[in-house]
């Protein structure tokens, strides 16, 4: 188990490759929440107890009498998830989308990418919520959970810093991935109607956030400069130049 962990932490964690880490931290996250709900089921015979209590601590909820309580939930409801298929989905596109995108922008921005599409996911989902009527209904006990608006931002960056950048898929072939993101995001806004409509409205806030990100770069403005740590400023003592200076003068006032 120790080799297991050790492979896993130097595969994932520490790799310096940032889709990769997100990959592991989004993977421990649900192999840890699956095992303490097996757990539960095991001595209580209690299916949600788990389930219930994501949803009600780490997921991001679109009452706002709850965003200052819960702003944490702007960060971890990114690495949690419903079920098996839905991180399976998720992991999948982020490695084939994030190794692509890491070969055009730097892991400092691919960080912000990252991040940042699932923040603006979330608060485009709740402002959504709470602002169209056909919504409001439903704000009080709506919640978002899942990396989806994340990679949707990694994806929506890389179609949009290479459009025309060309991938094959099964059964049909080479086709232009600025196609591809338009199928993904005609499917986000016609499932807005169905019972998943907050993960939805997720998914075009992390598209939004990864367009505007790269519109921006490619103007010349970088966004994660912001987050650069600036070198610390050093003072270094030269000791011989000290001493020099001190026999200078003294010499000076030998003369005198």
């Amino acid at each position: 188990m120790t080799s297991m962990w050790n492979d896993f932490k130097l595969k994932f964690l520490k790799s310096g490759n940032p889709a990769l880490l997100y990959i592991g931290i989004n993977a421990l996250v649900f192999i840890i929440a699956s095992l303490a709900a097996v757990l539960i089921f095991v001595f209580s015979g209690n299916h949600d107890v788990i389930k219930s209590y994501v949803e009600q601590y780490f997921a991001f909820p679109a009452d706002p009498s709850l965003w200052l309580s819960r702003c944490y939930t702007l960060l971890t409801y990114q690495f949690f998830h419903a079920d098996f298929f839905h991180i399976l989905f998720n992991m999948l596109w982020l490695y084939w989308m994030g190794q692509l995108l890491l070969d055009f922008v730097k892991p400092r921005q691919f960080h912000l990418i990252y991040l940042g599409g699932g923040i603006i996911g979330a608060i485009f989902f709740a402002l959504i919520f709470n602002i169209f009527p056909v919504f409001q209904p439903y704000a009080s006990g709506a919640t978002v959970i899942g990396a989806s608006a994340a990679v949707m931002s990694v994806f929506t960056a890389l179609a949009t810093l290479v459009p025309n950048y060309s991938i094959r898929l099964l059964f049909i072939g080479d086709v232009k991935i600025k196609y591809l993101l338009f199928v993904y995001i005609l499917l986000d806004l016609i499932a807005i109607q169905s019972a998943n409509a907050g993960g939805n409205l997720a998914h075009l806030g992390g598209a939004l956030f990864g367009f505007i990100y790269i519109k921006f770069l490619q103007s010349g403005t970088d966004l994660s400069m912001l987050f650069k740590r600036k070198p610390k400023m050093k003072v270094v003592r030269n000791e011989n130049q000290k001493k020099r200076i001190k026999l200078s003068i003294k010499k000076k006032l030998m003369r005198y």
